[in-house]
């Protein structure tokens, strides 16, 4: 597999401490290096998770089956102090199903709300595409919102909320594809490969029981408050105007492509929202504070624009059939944006 600008970045580069929270940075890289542990062979999938946690966003994954999507999710929350709940989606799953309903409890003639599934801190939303537009959507706004009303009562969701939903890419029989505007609720689109050789090694023997304690335990998980400190730290990282001139150029461009190229009219559709452009910035920030640093570089954008920017662009049905993809029409701007 090629290298790009989303592979994982060195753990250690994060040693460098913010003056304001100095544990913030190093119990970050704690969390880094245990993810690592826990899940072999995706660092990239880990770091880009770590950056939705900082970034407060949401990610949806596509990846064949077996490349450990669930196992991430449940390491992460033993590592944090929260709560996590697996959602299994199906074609005949309600919208109920998630939000929780009203029970009638005949004793006194009233109704008690029951919570569903969705008020847990990480939700890990298994095969999305599999459920109907209805459940689809019910999640959705749980996610833009963060909240939930059933009975004409709001419920809020708890403050550290996260979703991570997954797509299968090889099976569509069944299938119900998320719309363009729905993905555009999901901060990152990560796709994730298989490991490479040395990592399935290791896989097998960790497996077998023969990683002579390779997988260590997190230990004290870390609390909620720290979270949002280290959010506020990261998203508060310096980003010069140079950068953010940068930073619109490319977003632009995705809705103006024939400014870098002629061969690149007419291949999109619809470019990127301004909401692409605040996650962007967000991600940017988060990606420059997990390497250690106080300020954001035009390669951190470039690091985390196809994950960001690869559901909100929108490719004509000619660029399909010339095979040119989202991936490929983001990397040619990737080399064609000037960097101020």
């Amino acid at each position: 597999m090629s290298s790009t600008p989303e592979a994982a970045f060195d753990i250690s580069a994060r040693a460098a401490a913010s003056p304001a929270a100095p544990d913030l940075p190093g119990a970050f890289a704690r969390l880094a290096d245990y993810m690592n542990t826990a899940i072999l062979g995706q660092p990239a999938f880990v770091d880009l998770l770590l950056v939705a946690v900082l970034a407060d966003g949401h990610l949806l994954v596509e990846g064949a089956p077996g490349l450990a999507k669930t196992k991430a999710i449940k390491a992460l929350s033993k590592a944090i102090d929260c709560d996590e709940q697996r959602i299994q989606f199906t074609p005949d799953l309600l919208p109920s199903d998630l939000t929780g309903t009203d029970i009638f409890r005949p004793e006194d003639g009233s109704f008690r709300f029951q919570p569903g599934p969705v008020f847990h801190n990480f939700i890990l939303a298994d095969e999305i595409n599999r459920a109907p537009a209805k459940v689809q959507a019910a999640l959705l706004e749980a996610m833009a919102e963060r909240q939930v009303t059933v009975g004409g009562v709001t419920y809020a969701l708890p403050k550290l909320f996260l979703v991570m939903a997954t797509q299968n890419p090889i099976e569509q029989e069944g299938t119900y594809p998320l719309p363009e505007a729905q993905l555009d609720r999901f901060l990152l689109h990560v796709k994730i490969d298989y490991p490479n050789l040395e990592a399935e090694r290791r896989i097998l023997r960790l497996v077998r029981g023969e990683a002579n304690g390779e997988t260590v335990g997190f230990g004290e998980p870390l609390s909620q408050s720290t979270i949002f400190a280290a959010r506020r730290a990261a998203l508060s990282t310096y980003m010069s105007d140079a950068v953010e001139e940068y930073l619109l150029q490319f977003v632009f461009a995705t809705r103006n492509p024939t400014l870098y190229g002629d061969d690149l009219e007419g291949l999109v559709s619809f470019g990127a929202s301004p909401r692409g452009s605040i996650a962007l910035d967000r991600c940017a920030r988060a990606y420059a504070w997990l390497r250690g640093r106080d300020f954001v570089t035009p390669e951190d954008v470039q690091a985390v624009a196809k994950p960001v920017l690869r559901h909100r662009v929108l490719m004509t049905f000619e660029a399909e059939a010339d095979g040119m993809g989202t991936d490929d029409f983001l990397d040619a701007l990737i080399a064609r944006v000037p960097v101020s």
